[in-house]
């Protein structure tokens, strides 16, 4: 059983205390029992079933009880009316891409705007108290439900409705009426239809039980009380205890219109665009929607088998009831897709094969899938378009967005026409298979191939492949977390480290807590543990006349620990501190130099840009950023020119301590550029309009970075670009190393500077020449050794030994490569090493394990596919015998 339904029977034993509210009491709900699902709900009136499908089918589809229709944005001006008059700050949205809390890629929920981690602890820091946010969430677990059964999507606005319990705030009684008032007197929805479903809500370190409350069918929203902080194995009840409600904008925008799906009332002109590239039967999609809600992939694992019992019930055979509504699914996920891909681009998401990007990556091929399957003559900038134009007035900064899309996605395309023609080997080797959950994710995480290629390929082919049906759920949960760094050492119990790094002391005293292992840890300290990619201070400890150096120092919670080369510290005894100053000086140029490095590559890429690592070393520094492309030397110039200009500028370097919030509201949500800060009073580092969150140290003014030289930028992987720089004396250094190189060059090609270039061009030319010289000799030489193997082929098999190297073994196996046979060659023409090459074209051979085999029975390690390997062995002596033992067992 999961924890989730542990924790409804384990606050079912006692309702009264955790489900009852005041407005219950007073209206008259009545707890009842479902027959059909055994969930526990409140309602009034004679209901009997919980209202939550598919125990009912939905009764609003043309039908809505609401008592006046609005569009997607009309109904959030509504609902956000209604909560300011009651008390409510209504807050802007907060970035989809989540930085400031540790463990998540992206805002699942929206009162993870509000979640922070100190220390250890989760806390809920509010802007308001009470507050309404119309919070975009990211969730890639529904995938397969999105465009199927009207209602999943893989973007979301979630109403927020967030208080705390405290003399400003309110609890459940209220919230809940609050609810109650939303429904029957703003939307006009008659009290009787409405039944409130008990449930629990688990979220990171924090937890508590909730009421969803259903409408004909359709589940509006969730009212969670987050009583509880930890883990539902160890926890605490919280101090301050926070209303979490959530309620689906897209819900309530679909019962107000009564369209057949939610996508109907929410994508708006977007989908208005798709649906002239259709044929649209409105009134079959009306009767097929009333029941659509039990096509649930979590639920119903043969979703054709009710799909054939829908299809029956409308007078349609299962080919044509899918005939007419796939391509409708088909606009329905373009236009999540899209507008799931622009609302992460506009706040620095990138698709890429790591981390979050996975998941973006996803929707862009799925959404050129779909749009090639059915031939849709649309281009998905012209969709994205629609949705910013649409919704600049929930989420401004939209339109500005769509330009990065367009450019994201066309280098997405490249890469999904590469990776289709690459693949299509493989995608033809697992067609009219079924394809384990392991197979799957190794086919989508190394090469790239999605469930609806094979889907694609196994209908050309009419072949009948099995696909696991919660792929993207099990690829969701592999990304859509990052892992946690382990601590070094457990320091509970351990009092914090006085800090003294910011004060710019050299030296200091002070008492020995704790030694453990090589670790050292005092009472105070001026030593900078390495942090936020800066390199830790070193220097040494000065005890009863001897030096004894510290090679590094970290930070676990608040206790600095100093890494010793000697033993012999004893807890309690007093020691003199001494920190290299001079290396110290340079990190803080170079930490400068990165915040510098960053801003001005802002101003020259665009607002999309964020840090994504960095590292700060005494002899060079480097920052990753999140772009899309990788750079060229025109974008590398200008982002070293800007960073000069700030440098020159003289622009003072600011220091501030507030607290976190503070920081949130006057900077926003951009001050996490190294990520999330555990702390509740954050050091933020402003130069010009550039502020960071940052603990590292830094100089007081640009013009002492002296000067910033980039020395190579490079995409380190998807989405990723590495920049190298260095500032002050290491780019002095740089600079000579540079020069004295140039001058090597001039001397070994004899020329002047400014004629290295063509010397260059001279020698490279000749190489080229000489390689196709000598790459001609290798296919000359293994069409007369090929010549004499053919000869030698006993039962379509040759295993030969050779004074040759790899290439020419390559070459040779390549000409000697027919259908059905196999070949395995031996090249002895290095002193201790042996090369091995193998091709198979007899499908009962796997070349790739006998190579491996070959070589670890050789001392050496090789593999490759079933077609073609290669390795080598560095025991020659075993060599013949090894020959004798293939021979018999091959031919």
């Amino acid at each position: 059983m999961d924890i989730k339904k542990q924790l409804i029977q384990k606050f079912q034993k006692d309702p009264e205390k955790y489900w009852t509210v005041e407005l219950f009491r007073e209206k008259g709900f009545v707890r009842k029992k479902c027959p059909k699902c055994g969930k526990f709900f409140w309602s009034l009136g004679e209901q009997e079933l919980c209202g939550d499908p598919p125990c009912v089918e939905y009764g609003f589809i043309g039908d809505s009880p609401v008592n006046e229709k609005t569009d997607y944005v009309q109904t959030w001006k509504k609902i956000e009316r209604f909560f300011i008059k009651n008390g409510h700050a209504s807050i802007q949205p907060y970035p989809t891409v989540c930085r400031w809390f540790p463990g998540l890629y992206f805002t699942i929920a929206s009162i993870v705007a509000f979640q922070r981690k100190t220390g250890d602890k989760t806390v809920f820091e509010m802007p308001a108290n009470p507050l309404i946010i119309p919070q975009p969430c990211l969730r890639f677990n529904d995938i397969p439900n999105v465009g199927i059964t009207g209602r999943h999507y893989t973007s979301f606005v979630m109403v927020g409705q967030h208080s705390i319990s405290n003399s400003n705030g309110y609890w459940k009684d209220k919230c809940v009426e609050l609810d109650y008032n939303l429904l029957t007197k703003t939307f006009g929805i008659d009290e009787n239809e409405i039944t409130f479903i008990e449930d629990a809500w688990v979220g990171p370190s924090a937890f508590g039980y909730s009421l969803e409350y259903f409408v004909r069918g359709l589940e509006l929203g969730n009212a969670v009380f987050t009583e509880f902080v930890g883990t539902p194995e160890k926890y605490s009840v919280m101090k301050d205890k926070v209303i979490d409600m959530g309620a689906g904008l897209e819900r309530f925008s679909w019962i107000s219109q009564g369209t057949p799906t939610s996508y109907d009332a929410t994508f708006g002109p977007a989908l208005d665009e798709l649906k002239k590239h259709i044929d649209y039967d409105k009134k079959l999609f009306l009767e097929y929607s009333k029941i659509a809600g039990n096509l649930n992939f979590d639920e119903v694992r043969n979703i054709k088998q009710v799909r054939g019992e829908i299809a029956k019930h409308l007078g349609l055979s299962v080919s044509e009831l899918e005939k007419k509504i796939a391509p409708v699914e088909a606009a329905y996920i373009i236009a999540d897709h899209t507008k799931t891909l622009l609302l992460a681009i506009k706040d620095g998401g990138i698709p890429s094969n790591v981390g979050g990007g996975y998941n973006l990556r996803v929707l862009m091929r799925r959404a050129f899938g779909f749009k090639e399957r059915f031939d849709f003559d649309i281009d998905l900038t012209k969709i994205v378009e629609r949705h910013a134009q649409y919704l600049e007035k929930m989420y401004p900064g939209l339109k500005e967005s769509v330009e990065n899309f367009n450019k994201i996605k066309e280098i997405e395309r490249r890469k999904f026409e590469e990776t289709k023609k690459r693949t299509a080997s493989i995608v033809a080797k697992v067609l009219g298979k079924k394809i384990s959950d392991k197979e799957m994710l190794t086919l989508y995480e190394s090469h790239g191939v999605t469930p609806e290629m094979i889907e694609e390929a196994s209908k050309e082919k009419n072949k009948k492949t099995e696909i696991p049906t919660d792929f993207y759920s099990m690829l969701s949960e592999r990304h859509m977390k990052e892992k946690e760094r382990p601590k070094i050492i457990d320091t509970t119990g351990i009092e914090k480290t006085k800090i003294m790094f910011y004060e710019d002391v050299k030296e200091f005293e002070a008492t020995v807590l704790k030694v453990k292992d090589s670790w050292v840890i005092l009472d105070q300290t001026a030593f900078y543990p390495e942090s936020g990619g800066q390199e830790s201070d070193t220097g040494f400890f000065a005890i009863d006349g001897k030096k004894i150096k510290v090679t590094h120092v970290e930070k676990v919670g608040g206790v600095v620990l100093h890494k010793t080369n000697a033993s012999g510290i004893k807890e309690g005894q007093k020691i003199k501190g001494v920190i290299d100053w001079q290396r110290r000086q340079q990190l803080a140029k170079h930490h400068t130099a990165t915040h510098i490095v960053n801003y001005a590559a802002r101003l020259v890429l665009g607002e999309h840009i964020n840090q994504a690592g960095a590292k700060k070393g005494t002899d060079k520094a480097h920052l990753d950023i999140t772009h899309y492309k990788t750079l060229s030397q025109e974008e590398e110039e200008e982002i070293e020119k800007k960073a000069n200009e700030i440098v020159k500028k003289a622009l003072p370097v600011k220091k501030e301590v507030m607290s976190r919030m503070e920081a949130e509201q006057k900077y926003g949500m951009r001050i996490y550029q190294g990520g999330p800060v555990p702390e509740e009073m954050l050091r933020i580092i402003s130069i010009g309009d550039d502020h960071e969150a940052c603990g590292g140290t830094h100089l007081s003014n640009t013009k002492d970075v002296d000067k910033i030289i980039i020395a190579s930028t490079e995409r380190i992987q998807d989405g990723i670009i590495r920049i190298t720089f260095m500032s002050g004396p290491a780019a002095d250094k740089y600079e000579k190393r540079m020069k004295a190189l140039i001058k090597e060059i001039c001397d070994i090609l004899g020329c002047k500077p400014d004629e290295i270039i063509k010397q260059t061009e001279e020698l490279v030319k000749k190489w080229k020449a000489k390689r196709k010289e000598k790459e001609k000799a290798v296919r000359h030489i293994a069409k007369e050794v090929a010549a004499t193997l053919e000869k030698k082929i006993e039962n379509n098999v040759i295993i030969e030994k050779l004074d040759k190297n790899a290439k020419e073994l390559q070459e040779i196996s390549r000409l000697l490569t027919k259908p059905g046979r196999v070949i395995i060659l031996f090249g002895t023409q290095k002193e201790n090493a042996v090369d091995v090459f193998g091709a198979s074209d007899n499908k009962n051979v796997n070349i790739g394990e006998i190579v491996s085999k070959v070589c670890k029975e050789l001392g050496g390690r090789g593999g490759g596919s079933p077609n073609v390997a290669q390795g080598f062995g560095t025991q020659k002596e075993k060599l013949d015998k090894l020959i004798r033992k293939l021979e018999r067992e091959l031919k």
